[in-house]
């Protein structure tokens, strides 16, 4: 019997970090092959995106943020949209843990999906025992 496929879940720091070649872009780019050789699959939730896209512009302004989207349309990730049932997950997950809002999206859908959340950011070790977590830095 084989086993399914890993189902990826990205948070914005992964993303950011795959964007901008930072620390953690190599895993993410093996991720993202893999997802287009169909041995896994990845997904990002909307709320994700749009933390991604309020940094880039930010950080570069809007016309970068604007290439930034339409990069992440072209790559093998399934955008989660912001359903009621994603809200109320990602309400009982910040109501019980000490994270982000945001970042409790991305706990909420890789406890859904049975998925890998991949991420840099510090703030997820508070919910290392309910999610499996792939740490793009040491």
């Amino acid at each position: 019997m084989n086993a399914s496929p890993p189902m990826y879940v990205l948070d914005s720091f992964a993303l950011l970090a795959y964007l901008a070649g930072e620390s953690g872009m190599a895993r993410v780019q093996a991720i993202l092959a893999q997802c287009a050789r169909g041995e896994s699959s990845a997904c990002l939730s909307l709320i994700n995106l749009g933390e991604v896209l309020y940094i880039s512009e930010r950080e570069c302004g809007l016309m970068r943020a604007q290439q930034v989207l339409a990069a992440i349309e072209q790559l093998p990730i399934e955008i989660l949209p912001a359903s009621r049932q994603a809200v109320l997950a990602a309400a009982h997950v910040k109501a019980q843990y000490r994270l982000a809002y945001a970042d409790a999206f991305a706990v909420a859908a890789a406890c859904e999906r049975g998925g890998i959340l991949v991420t840099g950011d510090p703030e997820f070790k508070a919910v290392k025992e309910i999610v499996q977590i792939e740490w793009l830095l040491p």
